[in-house]
């Protein structure tokens, strides 16, 4: 069965960097619950003493960490996007435009950790990549892309 260049949908267009930050203010409402419901498991480890005092704080540094890729990671392989990009119909794809594996999602995870710190420069380039990619993006050849508006019934 042959098909037609016409039956062949283009391929979706990169996403913009507001609707990227708009998505991840969004996420981040979501990721503080969790991460305050995370954190308050520690509380009887911590007891009265400042987590910061604690000799277990990298370790619950690490475990809010790990709590933070779980959440992102799980949306992100599960069906392509949070549910913050789902509200501004972002999906994230691979280099082959299916679902990211869970290497892609870690080396994501990793690089927009540290395209944060440079105040926000890895972020910052998706203003002038011509493919209106990140650092996260270029290094997890993982993209993230505008869905196309649902049909009107």
């Amino acid at each position: 069965m042959s098909t037609a260049i016409s039956d062949i949908p283009p391929p979706a267009p990169p996403a913009g960097l507001f609707r990227r930050l708009a998505a991840i203010c969004y996420d981040c409402l979501l990721l503080l619950a969790i991460e305050m419901l995370a954190g308050a498991l520690w509380l009887p480890i911590f007891g009265d003493r400042s987590p910061a005092t604690h000799p277990l704080y990298h370790a619950y540094q690490a475990f809010l960490l790990l709590v933070a890729f779980a959440f992102l990671a799980g949306f992100w392989l599960k069906a392509g996007q949070t549910l913050g990009m789902r509200a501004w119909r972002l999906r994230l794809v691979g280099a082959d435009g299916g679902r990211p594996t869970l290497r892609q999602a870690a080396i994501r995870f990793g690089v927009a950790i540290l395209s944060w710190l440079p105040a926000g420069l890895g972020f910052w380039w998706a203003l002038f990549d011509r493919k209106r990619r990140t650092w996260h993006d270029l290094a997890s050849r993982t993209r993230i892309v505008l869905e196309p508006k649902p049909a009107r019934r």
